[in-house]
């Protein structure tokens, strides 16, 4: 197989792989490649393109079909994300995944991180504020993966919680796969993002 046509392999299976995340609200990245590759009828691991290939694609897809009703519901997502963080700022939250990376479609969650002693606290807390919740099984292992990962709706916006415990907060994580940094925000950052949003608009 040529070099380049290994190479158109891999951008196709990486918009295809952007197409699937962003219309059936996928966030995992090699499942997402995996499906894409299967579903184009490509085996060949060569032909599987990188995570930040297939984000490239990812913003090139949603800056080319992103309606007014997908710029909305991200809008109410990140106002949703300000009001569940000033809830749990006890927990030092920030915001990450694709609610702040502006990418987020219909069937994305708010995704959080939270610091805590251990999980149990953040349950107590969620119960005192009678926050319905669910456990999601932690797929991943190593210095990445939370302790615990909650799972809720807030009002008609699910949301995903990974509970790490305080020492995490000052280590670099990376995304899913590993390919590069996972960008995060804390409160006052999602609050000048909806500002300039709105801003934006006027």
């Amino acid at each position: 197989m040529s070099e380049r046509h290994n190479q158109s392999l891999r951008r196709s299976v990486a918009a295809h792989a952007a197409r699937l995340m962003a219309e059936e609200g996928i966030d995992d990245f090699g499942f997402a490649k995996r499906k894409a590759a299967r579903q184009l009828g490509f085996s060949n691991a060569e032909a599987l393109p990188t995570n930040a290939e297939v984000e490239e694609e990812l913003h090139s897809y949603v800056a080319l079909f992103r309606d007014e009703e997908d710029e909305a519901r991200l809008r109410e997502m990140r106002l949703a994300a300000v009001d569940v963080m000033r809830l749990f700022a006890p927990f030092r939250p920030y915001l990450t995944g694709t609610v702040l990376a502006g990418t987020a479609g219909a069937f994305s969650e708010v995704e959080l991180e939270i610091y805590a002693d251990s999980a149990k606290d953040v349950e107590i807390f969620m119960i005192n504020q009678n926050i319905r919740y669910e456990h999601r099984e932690v797929r991943r292992s190593g210095p990445d993966a939370p302790e615990a990962i909650l799972v809720f709706d807030w009002g008609e916006i699910p949301f995903r919680v990974n509970v790490y415990d305080h020492v995490s907060e000052r280590s670099p994580r990376r995304t899913p796969g590993g390919s590069k940094l996972a960008e995060r925000a804390r409160l006052d950052a999602v609050e000048a993002l909806i500002g300039n949003d709105l801003a934006e608009e006027e």
